[in-house]
């Protein structure tokens, strides 16, 4: 769980998405093709693309000659700005730092993603998968509830005796399920409270129980029928199969380059660790 949420963390808006990628070129244009100068600082086709790329899903359905009189717009209105910036802050620096780590590290995340899924390791972990899960059953079951052993014992008597199980549920139960006749549906193991389940383990279809008690009180329970539990199927676990996968390759390669990297850890106790929520600390 914790180098899941390390991993997580790692790659949460880092790699930018396949539609963000630059292409070589649009017949003779390239995604360095300078659109405008600003006081002599060039803004490229490439510039424009990531920037559209980044826009809020609303805006990304506007009409492609809006979008280029915009995006150029706004470029052209941040450089503007930035030409007045006589000296960067610290905190600029400190920012633009740590923007470039995560887009390095979010391009070498999404190869790494790329290589590790294929429709061979994907079938492979859905066949481990199916082979660990087994074969399980599952039970469909009614059930009467009521706060004693002998109002329990009682209706135990009645059903044996020929009354109807439904309609006694919808008389005397004072479980959720009684208007419907007590019914459950269907359910597998670790679904029901343990003295519950095992009730159900050791009976057979159409079977009544003796009392059965639990925290909710006093069951008479029928077992209506059971089945295997079908293994759910590769495209239902395509998703789950994919990042694990990623999760799993991402892990492994962080593992292998931690042990050749020189990384210097501050000792326990070296820093208050509220010093973290400092901004002062990133004023000039």
């Amino acid at each position: 769980m914790y180098n899941s949420l390390k991993i997580a963390s790692l790659v949460a808006g880092l790699a930018l998405p396949a539609s963000m990628a630059l292409a070589e070129g649009h017949g003779d244009i390239a995604a360095d093709t300078v659109v405008a100068t600003v006081n002599g600082t060039e803004i490229t086709l490439g510039e424009m693309i990531i920037t559209k790329a980044q826009l809020p899903q609303q805006y990304q359905q506007l009409p492609d000659e809006v979008l280029f009189t915009g995006v150029l717009d706004q470029l052209i209105q941040q450089q503007l700005l930035a030409d007045t910036l006589e000296e960067v802050p610290s905190r600029l620096m400190v920012a633009l730092a740590n923007e470039e780590r995560a887009l390095r590290a979010g391009e070498v995340v999404d190869g790494i993603y790329q290589n590790a899924v294929s429709e061979e390791a994907i079938q492979a972990a859905y066949d481990a998968r199916v082979a660990e899960m087994g074969d399980t059953m599952e039970w469909n079951a009614s059930h009467i509830l009521v706060e004693t052993e002998e109002e329990a014992a009682e209706i135990k008597a009645l059903v044996e005796g020929g009354a109807d199980f439904a309609e006694t549920a919808q008389e005397r139960s004072t479980g959720p399920s009684g208007p419907n006749g007590g019914e459950l549906g269907w359910f597998g193991p670790g679904m029901m409270v343990a003295p519950f389940e095992e009730a159900v383990t050791g009976m057979e279809s159409g079977d009544v129980s003796d009392p059965v008690e639990t925290q909710f009180g006093w069951h008479i329970v029928k077992l209506n029928d059971t089945r295997m539990q079908e293994a759910p199927s590769l495209d239902e676990l395509r998703a789950e199969l994919t990042q694990q996968l990623q999760e799993a390759a991402l892990q492994a390669r962080l593992d292998e380059l931690g042990t050749t990297a020189e990384i210097d850890r501050p000792e326990d106790g070296a820093f208050d660790p509220s010093i973290i929520s400092d901004l002062d600390l990133l004023e000039d």
